[in-house]
């Protein structure tokens, strides 16, 4: 790929932000994480005039999450709340007629549901009254109808309808029979049967219907035994193109998801469809040209690289055909391709060396350039009808806005966290490259001190990332800045399995984690040592997920680091087949662990085994509902350390998944990491275990 277009978008965000309070900026604190705001789903409307945004705030004083939707002008202005505080509501949608705005919220302790706002003014109503949850919804062009994504009805949600279980506000008889309502057994007969934040999975699957905003009558146009997903309108409103797995004789098994087209006006649940893709791996996400005679959209070319395959953007003919894949030279991580207005290109986000920036890409094929580059995160964007882009973008020195590109240039139109911005001082990151064993170049985000005087060393602090196909970004990031203001240099790499760097970079690690990706961790870790500010008599690890993994793999390795946090991590893998969520991935990958031949791979990814090495001192944490990495992974490996006579600890979070959501779970996190280091690395007389975290009045 060329370089391509920056168009000074550094400069220009930095420009944008307001400078620091002259008086006194001051370091970050625990509790600044609860005063950032996620700024978030940026819709611009059809006419590009204004653009709708999520502000999700985490209140540590209530000890939960709320999100409210915003409006601000395209061109700059007072942004305009456009939810009430004490409701959720996410997904904000402008009608392409530009007169309502739909989205999706949980009102009166209801089911979730669309709920529609008259651009002119007035209260939010109720349009959609579903037994279920609504997950996912899509204006038609015409603006008279909308597709819903529904998950077909619990057996309690039927009986609910039926009104078996609704009680009159004084019948107090029929209260009680609902309150002694007993939960039914769980039946499992899937092939892969769990997801975190759901639990069990049953044969209940995701449909799509459409529902008629005038009538209110919903029509149901696909079906059977297969998820459906992503759906998006052709534009003269006619058909509707969505990602499926619909391989045979069982989804569950493959990877191998298509494009799928159906007719809107479809009355016999999706009886008649036309497959768009034939590709073996993962294709979804599709997007219409404005003739509606093209379906771009994300798909992986190698299904037995499963996770670590590029996703590059092609196109096929709508009504199917062979597809031509635009980004394959590219060999970045590709997502969310839309249609330029015009036809001619396709935008698109790329994951490229530890930043997603906007990029394009001829629909006919070419050279990919970059729309909005540099070294930021782009999340996500939108795009008006007539070419206006809306982009949720955030640096490394300011957290999450909503920024415009009129005439090229990068402009933020929200301010939400402008208050907290002036009250701060932060570090800046350098982006570094350095040298692997194996001569591999390696990059990676290093945060200096606060305080950092060149030519002292200073305590340092791994954080090893989660996926493993994932990357740190140029990103706002609190534990960073948190510890770099408790003196800590903090080093963020992308060792081999991060995407960003190819495909080849990515999949080095297949069946053979705790290998590369622990030499190219501790190479970042002597480079920092190596330019003089890195102690190496006081190092400590810890990561999340794939990062608390990684956690377990270094200090099985190596006895080089004082401390260690590993956060949801595993490391006897054979004991998670059928218990976590992976089930895909290990046949996949490791293959069965009762087979003879797979055991050596299974054995060697497992540092399980090498517990008895392992002195470091390690907390390990999880949530007790967490089934993406379930806290078994610690408490095995605690119950082990324990056995052996080492300093260790288990902290297990109640209620929580994978993602923890509570402020105060979150919170205490990140007290008794700072507590644990300070004991341990600074060695400084700090308490290894905080006083308990008690919830905020």
């Amino acid at each position: 790929m060329k370089s391509c277009l920056l168009f000074a978008c550094i400069a220009l965000l930095i420009t944008s932000a307001p400078a620091q309070n002259a008086s006194s900026p001051r370091p970050i604190t625990v509790d600044d994480y609860f005063q950032t705001r996620d700024v978030a789903d940026p819709q611009i409307s059809t006419d590009g005039q204004w653009i709708a945004y999520t502000v999700e705030t985490a209140s540590l004083k209530d000890d939960k999450n709320e999100t409210r939707i915003w409006m601000v002008p395209s061109a700059g202005g007072d942004a305009v709340p456009m939810t009430t505080e004490g409701n959720s509501s996410s997904h904000p949608r402008w009608s392409p007629d530009g007169k309502y705005l739909a989205f999706l919220s949980e009102r009166n302790e209801g089911k979730t549901q669309v709920w529609l706002l008259d651009r002119q003014g007035g209260e939010a109503q109720r349009l959609t009254e579903t037994i279920q949850d609504v997950d996912d919804f899509v204006w038609s062009p015409d603006s008279k109808r909308i597709l819903l994504v529904l998950q077909d009805p619990s057996l309690d949600e039927k009986d609910e309808a039926e009104g078996k279980k609704k009680c009159d506000a004084n019948d107090t008889d029929c209260k009680a029979k609902k309150e002694d309502h007993k939960p039914r057994p769980i039946v499992v007969d899937r092939y892969r049967f769990k997801e975190d934040e759901i639990g069990y999975l049953d044969r209940r699957r995701k449909h799509l219907y459409v529902f008629d905003v005038a009538s209110k009558a919903l029509t149901q146009i696909t079906s059977g035994d297969f998820d459906d997903d992503n759906p998006a309108w052709s534009p003269d409103g006619k058909q509707i193109a969505f990602d499926s797995n619909r391989s045979t004789p069982d989804p569950d098994r493959t990877p191998d998801s298509n494009i799928w087209v159906v007719a809107a006006d479809n009355t016999d649940k999706g009886a008649h469809l036309t497959q768009v893709t034939t590709n073996p791996g993962e294709d979804h996400s599709p997007s219409w040209s404005p003739d509606g005679k093209w379906i771009a959209y994300v798909t992986q070319l190698d299904p037995k690289m499963y996770i670590y395959a590029t996703h590059h953007i092609a196109v096929s003919p709508a009504t199917g055909g062979e597809a031509k894949v635009l980004t394959r030279t590219f060999d970045r991580m590709a997502s969310q391709p839309y249609f330029a207005p015009d036809g001619k290109s396709i935008y698109f986000i790329a994951d490229d060396d530890g930043t997603q920036n906007l990029c394009s890409v001829p629909a006919a094929g070419g050279e990919v350039t970059r729309t909005i580059g540099g070294r930021l995160m782009l999340y996500d964007y939108s795009i008006s009808k007539a070419g206006d882009i809306a982009a949720q973008i955030t640096t490394p020195d300011f957290p999450s806005e909503i920024f415009t590109f009129p005439s090229g240039k990068l402009t933020r139109v929200s301010h939400i966290n402008d208050d907290f911005i002036h009250q701060v001082k932060l570090a800046t990151p350098e982006y570094v490259t350095f040298k692997s064993k194996d001569g591999t170049t390696v990059s990676g985000y290093l945060y200096k001190p606060l305080d950092y005087t060149a030519g002292k060393k200073y305590p340092t602090l791994l954080r090893p990332h989660g996926g493993p196909v994932w990357s740190y970004y140029a990103e706002y990031t609190h534990l960073a800045q948190l510890m770099a203001a408790n003196g800590y240099v903090v080093l963020l790499p992308n060792p081999r399995g991060s995407t960003g760097h190819g495909q080849a970079y990515t999949q080095a690690i297949n069946a053979d984690w705790g290998n590369k990706d622990f030499q190219d961790d501790m190479a970042m870790v002597d480079y920092a040592i190596a330019q003089g500010f890195a102690d190496p008599d006081k190092l400590g690890v810890f990561g999340w997920s794939y990062g608390g993994i990684s956690t377990d793999f270094i200090i099985a390795q190596t006895t080089r680091f004082k401390a260690a946090i590993s956060g949801a991590g595993a490391s006897l893998f054979a004991s998670f087949y059928g218990h976590d969520r992976y089930i895909k991935d290990y046949d996949t990958e490791l293959g069965h662990p009762w087979v003879k031949a797979n055991r050596a791979v299974w054995d060697k990814v497992s540092m399980y085994y090498r517990v008895a090495d392992i002195t470091t001192p390690v907390m390990f944490q999880g949530g007790d509902v967490d089934w993406n990495v379930p806290i078994l992974g610690g408490e095995q490996m605690y119950q082990a350390l324990k056995v052996l006579g080492r300093e260790t600890e288990l902290v297990v979070y109640p209620g929580e998944y994978h993602e923890f959501k509570t402020p105060s779970h979150l919170k205490d996190r990140l007290e008794r990491d700072l507590s644990w280091f300070a004991h341990y690395v600074k060695a400084d007389g700090t308490p290894a275990r905080p006083a308990e975290t008690k919830k905020p009045n």
